[in-house]
Formats: structure tokens, C-alpha cells, sequence
């Protein structure tokens, strides 16, 4: 990751706070992460499209927590800049435990420009100091400093706590607010009843006055807090993204849950209902291989914004290692973003579609290419020549005979079951083919990347699996 030195020379961040141990083989290179410490979800991403910057400009706060052995840590926001959302620049920590109604933390929250100002506000969680989640104003201390480098938090704060029907200890992560055709802001906010998940809708005129609505904007039962919701208009149209507060014929609204209990993204096509306060998915959430996700490996709490400059709404997501705690403590981090996406409808617009955004293009270095290799049942062929840990395979199969492939009943087979460790090396007819990734010499130790193709009535289907035992 370059670092422009100049700028992070005029931020005076403590060295020794950013120590990061210096042997550091699993450590990425060109996904976003901290220095050093625990990171949590992408708090807010905000693109400064007409601040005070000569060149566009991204900035994201994202939650840290010092990796300790106490059983309780607080949790503040930590300040990075980007101008291409690939090379990012660490500048300090913005948001952090000072006050009654966060000093117990600084928890996840979102960005909003308000129109006009031009001016960048977040709405954060915070424990208080009963350790309850209430909803906090945070805004820039200098709008003349390109990199906002300093926050003050509103004098009314805390401005949500929680309401009537929701737990005081699941009520958390308010989304991107959005201005209605009344010109009232509204944000959508994760809880808890019970079982009951929900998602709680607030409106305000003013950005400061916050006032609930009684009937929940989003439900779900039997499935416990919905941590981190995410609600934008996607153009029915064209890929071409669409601002937030977009509301007309052209475009489906979605909703992304983040469900804390399976710690897995899922997301939401319906009716925004907005005389009503509510919105109506298509299909309810089943719990099954049915419910649209955006991704199926390690992938939580994401979070998107619209880029105004390139036109296109931008998706990031958590990533997060399965090392144990202790080993966390020992590398001094833990938790990545992945590559941010670009997202937009499928033909059918009954999904969404994604892909790397453009800039990735620029980390590509030396070119490896291989043609026409022709590959056997239980055959291995060694790509030579690669030296880097880190690379971006693009591989195309040609498969001859698919009409020889496996009948599959969707109705009576779960496909997550047929890419289970129970099935991993079970044979198909066509399938399992693919990568085997950082496999050593002697292939003892390999990740296994891999496709089946099945069929059915009117269609073929590619299930790409991860083995990563």
C-alpha cells in the first residue's frame, strides 16, 4: 500500500500506538486494514465530492479495539483517507470514549452530506455509561481541513435511545440517512426484541431531533438482532448507481441485514412503503439457501455508499480471520476489508450483480498466461512462474459434454450441503474442478477452490466451492 509521505508526515500519529510487529507473513497487502489492533465493520465511507479538495477523496471510519485479554475493551473510530479506494493513507483515531453517553465505546454508524452545507455527519453507537446503546452526532471540528482530521460530537447527544419494544443492549448501528419527498431525514436502525430482530425507523427535520416511528420499517422472527442495516435505491434501468434519497418509478429499494446469530449478510428486494414508514420485502426471510446474500464465505456487516463522481453504488464488507484469540493477540491485528464492489441488478432485477471496482486494475504487476492446456481426471497442472503470495486469477474452463451433468432437484437439495466438507472430495461427473491455492510442494497443505455443474429442468448450474480445511 503506497503512502503519500508528505501528507502522513503533517498527521503527528503516535508511532508507538501503530507499532506493528515486523514479521508479518498473513498480513495483506492490498486489502483495507489498520496498522494495528481488532477492526470491526467499515463504520461510514464517505466520498468528499465537493469538499474542499482539488481531487475526489475517500474517507472511512472503521472500528477498533485493542487486542487485550480483559474481557471488556472499549471500541473507538479510527480515520483513514483514500483518494482510489485501493492505497489509504492512516491518519488518527476521530471518534474515541469521552463522554457519558459513549464512554464505554464507539460503535459502528454511518455518514450522511447534508445538501447544501456540504457538510459530513455521522451518527454513531455509543455506550454509555449504563452501558446501554444510544445514537450519537459526531461533525467535522474544521470543514476547511481537506482530511477532517478532527470530530466534535453535538451537544444533544445522545439524540436515539432505545425505544419502547427494543433492548437496551441491541440497539445499534444507524444506516446512511436519506431525505423523503418532505424533506424529513430518515435512518434505519438494528435491534432486538426476544427473537424478534428488527430494524427501526427514525425521522428527523433538522438532523438533531430524532422521533421513532411505533411500527418497526423491518421485522424478522426467530432470528435475534439485525446488526448493521443497510437501505439504497438501485436503478432498475441501468448499472449506473443511484444517491440514496432517490425515489421514483426507476428504481427498487434494498435492504441489507446484517443477522448477528449466523454472522452472515443478507439482503432484501420489496416495496418501500413510504407513506406507510415501512418496508415490504418480496419474500420474507426462510432461514434457507433461498434468501439472497451477497456473498457465501466470509463476508459481514457491509456497508455501501454512492459515488457520485463515477456514478456507482459501492459495496464494502468485513472480513475476518478464523485464528484464535490468542493469536490475534500475538500478530497485533485482526480483520480486513474486502475489495470494495460495485453493485447493480441482474437483467431479471430480481438480483443484485457485483465486481471488483475498476481501480483494482492498478495493483496488477507481472502477467502469468497460460493457453490450452488440456486437463484429466485426478490430473494436476502447476502454474510456474508465480512468485507473490498475493495474486488475481482469472481463469476460464471449457467444458465439452455439460449435457452429460448431474440431475439436481432444487426443491429437495440444499446446495450449500453439496459444497459442504461432507461433499468436498466426493466425485461428480463433471466436478470437483478447479484451484488449489498457496498449496505447498508436496500439495500436503492446499486451498482448494472448485466447481461442480449440475442440471435441471431448464437450466444448468455452476456451484463454486471453498475448501479451506
Amino acid at each position: 500500500m503506497e503512502i503519500n509521505k508528505e501528507v502522513a508526515s503533517s498527521h503527528s500519529f503516535n508511532s508507538t500506538l501503530y507499532k506493528v510487529p515486523e514479521n508479518q507473513p498473513y498480513r495483506t497487502w492490498y486489502h483495507f486494514q489498520p496498522p494495528q489492533y481488532w477492526m470491526n465493520d467499515p463504520n461510514v465511507l464517505i466520498y468528499m465530492w465537493q469538499h474542499q479538495c482539488t481531487t475526489k477523496e475517500f474517507i472511512t471510519f472503521s472500528t477498533n479495539t485493542i487486542l487485550m485479554q480483559q474481557p471488556s475493551v472499549r471500541k473507538w473510530c479510527g480515520l483513514t483517507l483514500s483518494y482510489d479506494l485501493i492505497n489509504w493513507i492512516h491518519l488518527n483515531h476521530a471518534i474515541k470514549p469521552s463522554e457519558p453517553f459513549d464512554i464505554s465505546s464507539c460503535w459502528s454508524g454511518s455518514a450522511t452530506i447534508i445538501p447544501g452545507k456540504e457538510q459530513p455527519v455521522i451518527l454513531y453507537t455509543g455506550i454509555d455509561d449504563k452501558k446501554h446503546q444510544v445514537q450519537n452526532i459526531a461533525m467535522p471540528k474544521n470543514l476547511s481541513d481537506p482530511f477532517l482530521r478532527e470530530w466534535v460530537k453535538h451537544p444533544q447527544n445522545p439524540v436515539m435511545t432505545p425505544p419502547s419494544g427494543v433492548e437496551v443492549n441491541n440497539f445499534r448501528d444507524p444506516s446512511t440517512a436519506w431525505q423523503g419527498k418532505d424533506g424529513k431525514w430518515r435512518v434505519v436502525i438494528g435491534a432486538q426484541n426476544g427473537d424478534e430482530g428488527k430494524a427501526v425507523l427514525y425521522q428527523s427535520e433538522d438532523f438533531a431531533n430524532w422521533t421513532v416511528e411505533l411500527n418497526p420499517f423491518f421485522a424478522s422472527d426467530n432470528t435475534g438482532v439485525c446488526e448493521c442495516p443497510d437501505f439504497f435505491p438501485v436503478s432498475i434501468n441501468s448499472k449506473n448507481g443511484v444517491d440514496t434519497s432517490v425515489q421514483n418509478q426507476s428504481v427498487r429499494h434494498v435492504l441489507k441485514i446484517s443477522y448477528l446469530r449466523r454472522h452472515q449478510d443478507y439482503y432484501f428486494l420489496g416495496k418501500y412503503a413510504y407513506d406507510e414508514g415501512n418496508f415490504i420485502p418480496d419474500v420474507k426471510f426462510k432461514g434457507t439457501s433461498v434468501d439472497l446474500r451477497f456473498d457465501y464465505g466470509k463476508f459481514y456487516a457491509s456497508k455501501s455508499f454512492f459515488d457520485h463522481d463515477k456514478k456507482r453504488r459501492i459495496l464494502w464488507g468485513w472480513v475476518n480471520e478464523c485464528d484464535t484469540k490468542d493469536d490475534d493477540i500475538e500478530k497485533g491485528w485482526a480483520g480486513l476489508q474486502c475489495i470494495p464492489r460495485e453493485v447493480w441488478f441482474d437483467e431479471s432485477g430480481n438480483r443484485l450483480m457485483q465486481w471488483p471496482i475498476e481501480e483494482v486494475e492498478k495493483l496488477h504487476d507481472k502477467q502469468i498466461s497460460i493457453t490450452g492446456e488440456k486437463l484429466f481426471g485426478g490430473s494436476v497442472l502447476e502454474i510456474s512462474g508465480i512468485t507473490a503470495s498475493q495474486a488475481d486469477v482469472e481463469v476460464l474452463f471449457e467444458l465439452p459434454e455439460l449435457e452429460n451433468a448431474e440431475w439436481l432437484d432444487e426443491s429437495e437439495v440444499d446446495p450449500h450441503l453439496l459444497c459442504s466438507k461432507e461433499y468436498v472430495s466426493r466425485s461428480g461427473i463433471i466436478g470437483p474442478f478447479g484451484l488449489l491455492a498457496l498449496a505447498s510442494e508436496d500439495q500436503t497443505e492446499q486451498t482448494a477452490i472448485f466447481f461442480r455443474i449440475y442440471k435441471t429442468s431448464n437450466r444448468y448450474l455452476c456451484f463454486m466451492s471453498s475448501d479451506q480445511s
